[in-house]
This record gives C-alpha cells, structure tokens and sequence, in this order.
C-alpha cells in the first residue's frame, strides 16, 4: 500500500519535471535550437500539426532555423503559425525552405526570459507541493482505514518529503541551467 503510493508520487513528480524541461526549452535563447518551433501547430488542411511532422528543421548555423517542408503548398501556412506563435522571429521564404534568424537577445529582452523562467520554474513547484500533499492524504486515509499504523504513516510521510526534496533540487539545477543559457552572451 505504502510502496504504491510512494511510487505514484514519485511518477507525477516525474511527469512534472519532464513537463517543465519541455517548457524550459521553448524560451527562445540566443542560440538557435529544434525545441524553438517544433510545438508550433499549423493548420495543414485544417488540421493543426506539428512543424515536426511536416517539415524537417535543421540547424545550419549557431543562430539559425531552417525549415524545409515536405509539401512546398504547405509554406505559407508554416510561415503564418510562426507568425503568430508569438516568438518573436520573421519567417523569410527562398521558396525552397522557411528561415528563422534569431536576433542576439538585449539585456532587458534577458531579464524578462529570465521572469518568465522564474514563473514557470514556481508554477512546477506549486505542482510537486500539490502531489506530495496528494500523497500524505492518501496515507492519512490508509491510517483511517486501519490499513497502516500511524508509525508506517509518518515514515511515510518523511519519505515523501524527501523524495519532494529531491524533485525541488532537480527544478531548481533546471531553472539555474536555463538562466545561464539566457544570460550567455
């Protein structure tokens, strides 16, 4: 019963950590990377795709995206979902492939990225607390129950908060590993 709930624990908190690396990696650096575009959904004969499933994105150089569709018709749509994705980035079409330069950041463009960062890193953390107190319920309710002592529950308990310990260490090395890349000049 005990491992159980230990172990949905530490899963959410998994899924939370992978899901916060995800977001991380879709704040624009100075430096050009996949992760940038690759969630912007077109809507390719009406139905919204991913970039990836429809164009390769290559990275020819240290600040640019190239992105080669493999319908040509389909270009036009790519360049307005980029558009509007809300990144700050021109599309420039040579008819062949969609080019994306990423302009070097200024310092308060960086201060900003770097709140954005902190938000996102706090709203993950908001996330583990609510799992961790998700699981001491259940182990409350064990108890209740007569499941398992109030020893096993409170053992338990210390488990859970050093396994939310160790999540909040990994978000904390995550936010500090994106704030250096933002910052990097």
């Amino acid at each position: 019963m005990i491992d159980q709930i230990l172990t949905d624990v530490k899963t959410k908190m998994q899924k939370t950590l992978t899901a916060l690396t995800q977001d991380l990696s879709t704040i624009r650096t100075g430096r050009a990377s996949p992760a940038l575009v690759e969630h912007i959904r077109v809507d390719y004969h009406s139905v919204p795709t991913p970039i990836n499933q429809m164009a390769s994105i290559t990275i020819p150089e240290a600040r640019m995206i190239a992105i080669q569709p493999w319908d040509k018709s389909a270009m036009h749509e790519i360049e307005k979902a980029i558009l509007k994705s809300g990144l700050g980035l021109t599309p420039t079409n040579d008819g062949i492939r969609i080019r994306l330069v990423i302009p070097q950041l200024t310092e308060e463009r960086r201060k900003d990225l770097t709140k954005i960062v902190h938000k996102k890193l706090e709203d993950s953390r908001i996330s583990m607390r609510n799992v961790r107190r998700d699981g001491n319920e259940s182990l409350k309710q064990a108890e209740k129950n007569k499941e398992i002592s109030q020893d096993e529950q409170n053992r338990s308990a210390e488990q859970l908060q050093k396994i939310l310990d160790s999540f909040m260490d990994k978000i904390t090395v995550a936010g500090q590993n994106k704030e250096k890349e933002i910052m990097e000049v």
